[in-house]
């Protein structure tokens, strides 16, 4: 699936202006991280486990 095939979306704590946040897609395997400033540079790929437990650790739980 290529970039542009999938659902990006950003959090709703990011602001109005949105220029400093990331973009996130999710598959049934994968979580995908982009900078929304520049959409056109390649974005990050991690297995949904990996991103669980990133998350996990940076709030804490």
């Amino acid at each position: 699936m290529t970039a542009r095939e999938l659902t990006w979306f950003k959090s709703s704590y990011s602001g109005t202006q949105g220029d400093d946040c990331i973009e996130v897609a999710v598959t049934p395997a994968t979580v995908h991280i982009r900078d929304s400033k520049d959409t056109t540079r390649p974005d990050l790929t991690v297995r949904r486990d990996g991103w669980t437990h990133f998350v996990r650790f940076a709030t804490g739980r």
